[in-house]
């Protein structure tokens, strides 16, 4: 089984850049996208579908404004729309899930913590971490489920110095701070989930996303990854960075498991 994803700053935009010429020949059996700044009434139209996938997705009800999206080769037993937070922050992000036979995958935008203008801003960190800190809830509660879960997105946050270029210049920046590290750290230590890329990739030079738009002009970050519960550690197969091509200022992850769903 293969998943592509990619945080597409708009999908409008990526599909002039030529995002789903690309896309029809991966052979990938979901695709998750975010970031799609679009209603989903746009999104019927005939230049975002895929042939021989159905295409669901989760909008903000604001134009221009985030989203998600799932495209599957074989229709899920149920769509699970958001985390249902009940702090009320589960919105400042989006969530879309698709459930299949033992296991689920969802398509996940992170809230940035950033202002909009893309400014550092105490109140949409604390937003953040709020969101962080129901996640976490949330995942200790499905750890003890009977399926298994795969968490493919824009994670707006780096783990560790291997996956942001020039580390040490960011460490009080948004999406490296140590409480977001800790948070990232608490996934593989307490609650039983991996990182998918580091289970087969350990080069120390990939970044998905790069916040200037282009690669050379400002540093890396390695912040979009597919997040996974630990029983499919031994699943992962192939893992990469796409980088032949820039759709957006995030790149696809495209990770194999030797999974059918």
């Amino acid at each position: 089984m293969r998943i592509v994803s990619l945080s597409v700053d708009g999908i409008h935009q990526a599909a002039k850049q030529g995002l789903f010429d690309w896309l029809a020949g991966q052979d990938a059996d979901l695709i998750c996208l975010q970031d799609l700044r679009a209603r989903e009434d746009e999104l019927e139209h005939p230049a975002f579908q895929l042939e021989g996938y159905h295409a669901y997705f989760f909008d903000s009800g604001t134009p221009h404004c985030n989203g998600v999206g799932i495209y599957t080769r074989r229709q899920p037993k149920a769509l699970i729309y958001g985390f249902g937070f009940s702090s009320g922050v589960d919105m400042e992000g989006r969530y879309l899930q698709a459930d299949f036979d033992n296991i689920s995958i969802g398509s996940l935008l992170m809230p940035s913590g950033l202002s909009s203008d893309g400014q550092p801003s105490g109140s949409a960190q604390v937003i953040k971490e709020k969101f962080l800190d129901d996640m976490q809830a949330h995942l200790d509660k499905i750890s003890r489920k009977r399926r298994d879960f795969i968490f493919c997105g824009n994670w707006a946050m780096a783990h560790c110095e291997d996956d942001v270029e020039n580390a040490s210049q960011h460490e009080n920046d948004t999406g490296f701070l140590a409480r977001e590290r800790q948070w990232m750290d608490q996934l593989v230590t307490q609650l039983d989930y991996d990182d998918a890329f580091r289970v087969d990739n350990g080069d120390t030079d990939e970044y998905s996303h790069y916040p200037s738009g282009k690669v050379g002009k400002g540093d890396g970050w390695r912040t979009d990854t597919h997040i996974i519960s630990c029983n499919l550690e031994s699943r992962v197969e192939y893992a990469t960075i796409y980088k032949s091509k820039a759709f957006s200022s995030h790149r696809p992850v495209v990770i194999d498991y030797e999974l059918e769903v």
